[in-house]
């Protein structure tokens, strides 16, 4: 394969036959090298290729900033990651997670640690994103000799979730977490329990407010049409559990200027009930 353009020493860019751009890398492939000139095969350790121009152009720039060994590492938390998620990712967090991981080492080694302020909540929404994490983390130290704090599974878990969500528009995991958190905090506050989270229904009702939080940080109204008879019935069904949404609702539109619907009060009313009896059996 012919170099198309060389990026670093150990980075090139090159043409497929349907004239595709590819990012090739192996160590000293690149070394006196110019465009033209041909690189042996067996010198590719690895092959890029990323769909999107912005991603492809992105993590052309990365590469010349990146140590090999961190890019590779980056790599491979990904491929473990999309073998255990079974999700499609953004290509976006080939650029986002490498970028992440290298900077997280660096710091590390210039005595510099940041605080995850999310990381109890990333344990308990992201648990197989946040296993992943902490995977990387061993990968991390097994690799470059360096033990980075346990903050950093979680700003990994972070990375993977955000890479999982829709590929036009990735939001703000960040945010996400936190209406997650403070919706949650509201209903452990009124009913002071502790929710059992291996329980199926506390998994639904997580699940319900992740795509309900993706929808308020994107300012997305909901589009469904109100069921009047089935929010009375549900409003007299279970009072004290529609208090407690009404407490969120209160607090979703003073601080979000949302105002949450008849329906969508109505499914969280039916979400928390579940996760509220069996938290008290």
């Amino acid at each position: 394969m012919k170099i198309y353009k060389a990026l670093n020493n150990n980075a090139a860019v090159v043409l497929d036959e349907k004239g595709h751009e590819k990012i090739v890398m192996g160590k000293g492939i690149c070394f006196k090298k110019k465009a033209g000139d041909e690189i042996p095969g067996e010198l590719a350790e690895k092959v890029f290729s990323l769909s999107g121009a912005e991603a492809n152009s992105k993590f052309q720039a990365l590469i010349q900033d990146v140590p090999m060994e961190h890019i590779a590492l980056g790599e491979e938390i990904i491929a473990e990651a999309k073998a255990r998620l079974g999700q499609k990712m953004n290509d976006m967090v080939y650029i986002s997670l490498i970028d992440h991981v290298h900077t997280s080492i660096v710091r590390f080694l210039e005595g510099i640690t940041v605080k995850n302020i999310l990381l109890w909540d990333i344990r308990k929404f992201y648990k197989e994103e946040y296993q992943i994490g902490l995977w990387a983390l061993e990968l991390v130290k097994e690799t470059c000799s360096v033990e980075l704090p346990e903050d950093e599974a979680g700003f990994i878990a972070l990375h993977l979730a955000n890479a999982q969500m829709d590929e036009e528009k990735m939001q703000n995991m960040y945010e996400i977490t936190r209406i997650m958190q403070e919706i949650l905090n509201i209903v452990r506050y009124y009913f002071k329990v502790t929710f059992d989270e291996d329980d199926v229904y506390y998994y639904r009702f997580v699940t319900h407010l992740k795509f309900f939080a993706k929808r308020l940080s994107e300012h997305k109204l909901y589009e469904g049409d109100d069921n009047d008879e089935l929010w009375g019935v549900v409003k007299e069904k279970y009072p004290d559990t529609f208090r407690c949404v009404e407490k969120i609702t209160a607090f979703i539109e003073k601080k979000y200027e949302y105002k949450l619907l008849k329906d969508e009060q109505l499914y969280l009313t039916i979400h928390i009930e579940r996760a509220i009896h069996k938290a008290r059996e």
